[in-house]
């Protein structure tokens, strides 16, 4: 009897912790300009292949300039943007720094 009981705590404390993981995931703020699939796929509404849709994308013609760009990705329409907008941001991954000269 007390093994089925550590056996049933062990069950609810693992749950509660894969719970707490899904969630800090789906709560993340996303790079699409430098994400990767799998970082992707933490969107709403992104799978395996728009995922990998939207790296093609962004391959062929350079990086996002706004997040609405995303919507140029085809499949992506407003609605999926609607559900993904406040998880996305564009930072260009590139950056450039000014050279400090000491004289």
């Amino acid at each position: 009897m007390k093994t089925m009981k550590k056996i049933l705590i062990l069950l609810v404390l693992t749950t509660l912790f894969l719970i707490g993981c899904e969630t800090t995931t789906r709560n993340t703020i996303v790079n699409i300009n430098t994400a990767t699939k799998s970082e992707l796929m933490t969107l709403n509404g992104i799978a395996e292949v728009k995922a990998q849709e939207i790296i093609d994308y962004r391959s062929k013609n350079g990086p996002f300039e706004t997040i609405e760009d995303i919507m140029k990705v085809k499949g992506i329409g407003k609605a999926t943007f609607e559900d993904i907008k406040t998880r996305i941001v564009v930072v260009d991954p590139v950056v450039e720094t000014e050279e400090v000269v000491v004289e």
